[in-house]
């Protein structure tokens, strides 16, 4: 049994790690809400720019494009878009889990994030580069990612392109989900509401003209929206480990909270039976010298 002074000891040491995990816990919830309203707020443009864009390549009449092109494939590339901190959870463990489905020795990763360059280098798998971002990323960040990625696809290093990253469901859910980023094509892993409207376009009889060429600006139109995919890619990873970390705060904080309220009860117990021990010991001394 631990003596009072180690039990204070042990109160005051978890009491310390309380406070940080609470003072974490506050830092994440505030980045938390500002990430999850940029996701929020980004998700219906990207949305309706993917309408366009899929709308646009079905009314183009004899139209072929690079990024449109589905080969077979021998090699591919994977965007592994994890946290550059731990303590979110399970967060890095899903995504991790979700890329090893993947053949080493023939896919090549693309990591965005320390934790997931750590693990690419753990794990002695294929770097092909490694980025970051920032706590609130910024379009800047994520067009050098679909850059790199669009310019392997079209020198033919890799033959599609995928890409798994944590989606935001709400604050206690985040989804490891594996997303198709070229060749474009219909995103059949993610449901994308307003999307069900291009069975449509197969009866529609309106005529389309391009100005100045099809080529022209369907180019412009997958260049953009590819882009916007992989921003949308990093605010829903930096909602989700957000998300991840100010829940893994709490509860840290709650067992530690519970951890103190029973050693505090048993440093009392023992407490309150050194005392009466002493009074025994000192009333059984006193009918002695009687």
């Amino acid at each position: 049994m631990a003596s009072p002074r180690e039990l204070r000891r042990r109160i005051k040491s978890i009491s310390s790690t309380a406070q940080i995990t609470r003072a974490m816990q506050m830092v994440a919830s505030s980045k938390m809400r500002k990430a999850q309203q940029s996701t929020l707020l980004t998700r219906p443009f990207a949305q309706l720019l993917y309408r366009i864009q899929r709308h646009a390549a079905t009314q183009a009449h004899d139209f072929t494009h690079p990024l449109l092109e589905v080969r077979e494939v021998r090699k591919r590339a994977v965007i592994l878009v994890g946290t550059d901190k731990g303590l979110c959870g399970a967060l890095n463990t899903n995504l991790f889990r979700a890329a090893q489905q993947f053949d080493p020795a023939t896919t090549v990763f693309i990591t965005v994030g320390k934790r997931a360059a750590q693990f690419i280098a753990r794990t002695r798998r294929q770097l092909a580069a490694e980025f970051t971002f920032t706590d609130t990323p910024r379009f800047a960040e994520a067009r050098p990612i679909a850059n790199f990625a669009r310019n392997m696809f079209l020198k033919g290093e890799v033959d599609e392109v995928k890409m798994v990253v944590s989606r935001f469901v709400n604050t206690l859910t985040q989804m490891a989900v594996t997303l198709q980023f070229l060749p474009i094509g219909e995103i059949n892993e993610l449901k994308i509401p307003g999307a069900e409207g291009e069975a449509r376009s197969s009866v529609d009889t309106t005529e389309y003209i391009f100005e100045p060429s099809p080529e022209a600006v369907l180019s412009f139109l997958f260049s953009g929206y590819l882009n916007i995919f992989m921003y949308r890619a990093l605010l829903e990873a930096k909602a989700s480990e957000q998300s991840a970390r100010m829940v893994a705060m709490k509860n840290a904080t709650d067992n530690a909270d519970g951890l103190i309220k029973d050693l505090t009860l048993e440093y009392n117990k023992l407490r309150q039976g050194n005392i009466t021990k002493e009074l025994l010991e000192i009333a059984g001394g006193q009918l002695g010298n009687d």
